[in-house]
């Protein structure tokens, strides 16, 4: 018997391959969006944790910070590829409408995730802080895996490198304004904590209740099955060259981030002694920023124009790698405001183009959110591995240079192994 594979004419709306160019107003809001969810990841990481953590535990801050923090990490290791599995399969009807497979994972995500946060205020152990800060992660890497498969759900490809720098913009953005509101707006940890959690709710809901989600038949959804679902997190290098390459890339540059940030504020204080180390940390978040801001929509756009993807990751890379190398070499103030520029405009570049270049060797349209998932391990499991690494690198290794020195060599090497992908110039 032999078996016919649908064409595109056949595919329901929710797995066919998009052409009608999306509009500003889409735009606008999956921006927001994802501005609430990655406020709600780095605005803890980089502030709120630290400070609580130093509070319950002063003698001993960098490894219990990196306790908590790799905990969650590694639960966005598990949730993101799960949640995802679990929204392509999604195909809901309640009183006879059919509601999309995508959007009821970022309400409940943002829903559950806000009450995490303000629980996640309440502890004062660390043990309190870590079970509170894994459950906020769960939450919020399942908004995560919704809204990165809205791009190839939705956008087709001669857009997805300028909405893709739309869509990475908030990853820094959601930073500083996260930052802002936690230490000029609100004061105190446990009202920064409720700020946060009410900006994921005011930012995120909107996409979910104002935005088309195109419902699965339930003839097209798969099994639901614990072993087959659990099989289907193994993609195949040797089926899936491309895919794995990508992985890879992705897993080296997130990395040498996870090496060069998650001890910037202690890096203030300890390798560049500045008299306010917090608001030092504000400056270079808003320069890092506006780097960003200033490349990743015009690369994208550059990019989607000329079709090439890879020679802008490679230059990317280069960037950010000497971004690094000047805090290894000089730690000193005006040399980190330098390099926090020149980190954004590196960063800016990578994350719309290799975004982009992403949806382009994902394996199969039925399963986008689980092979995104799968792809955001590789955000995921460097902020596992980078507390780990980091920590004895600072205290036992030579500490600030050799650790941004590592840095600028993980991102070039990660960057550098773009060219071994072959579907996509």
């Amino acid at each position: 018997m032999t078996t016919v594979n649908p064409t595109p004419a056949s595919l329901p709306a929710a797995l066919a391959e998009p052409t009608v160019p999306v509009r500003r107003s889409w735009i606008a809001l999956i921006f927001a969006a994802n501005l609430g969810v990655w406020m709600a990841f780095f605005t803890p990481i980089q502030v709120l944790l630290p400070q609580q953590i130093e509070r319950i535990s002063p003698g001993d801050k960098e490894a219990m910070l990196a306790v908590v923090t790799g905990l969650g990490a590694l639960a966005a290791v598990l949730a993101n590829p799960l949640a995802g599995a679990l929204s392509d399969r999604t195909s809901l009807r309640l009183a006879n409408r059919h509601f999309g497979r995508r959007h009821v994972w970022t309400a409940t995500g943002a829903v559950v995730g806000a009450l995490a946060l303000v629980l996640l205020a309440r502890q004062d152990t660390v043990a309190g802080v870590a079970v509170a800060w894994v459950a906020a992660q769960v939450c919020f890497n399942a908004m995560l895996a919704s809204l990165t498969a809205a791009i190839p759900d939705r956008v087709p490809v001669a857009q997805r490198g300028g909405v893709s720098g739309w869509v990475g913009i908030p990853q820094a953005l959601g930073l500083v304004l996260g930052a802002v509101l936690v230490t000029a707006v609100v004061t105190g940890n446990a009202a920064g904590y409720a700020a946060i959690a009410l900006a994921v709710l005011l930012l995120s809901l909107p996409f979910a209740l104002l935005t088309q989600d195109d419902p699965l038949p339930r003839e097209h959804r798969s099994p639901l099955r614990a072993r087959a679902l659990l099989a289907s997190m193994w993609i195949s290098p040797r089926r899936h060259p491309d895919f794995a390459w990508a992985w890879f890339t992705r897993f080296l540059v997130q990395l040498g981030n996870a090496l060069g940030t998650l001890y910037l504020l202690y890096f203030l204080t300890d390798g560049v002694r500045v008299a306010d180390p917090e608001g030092s940390l504000l400056v270079l978040i808003l320069l890092y920023t506006l780097g960003m801001m200033l490349t990743a929509v015009v690369a994208g756009r550059i990019s989607d124009r000329s079709g090439r993807r890879k020679v802008f990751v490679i230059v990317s890379g280069l960037i950010m790698a000497v971004a690094a190398t000047l805090l290894a070499v000089a730690p000193v103030w005006p040399m980190a405001i330098v390099a926090a520029l020149l980190l954004g405009a590196g960063y800016g570049v990578y994350l719309a183009v290799d975004a982009a270049l992403i949806t382009q060797v994902l394996p199969a349209a039925t399963d986008r959110a689980k092979d995104l998932g799968v792809i955001n391990i590789a955000n995921s499991a460097p902020q596992v591995l980078g507390p780990a690494l980091s920590a004895p690198i600072v205290v036992h290794l030579g500490g600030y240079p050799t650790l941004y020195a590592a840095t600028a060599v993980v991102t070039l090497v990660g960057s550098a192994l773009v060219v071994k992908i072959k579907a996509v110039p």
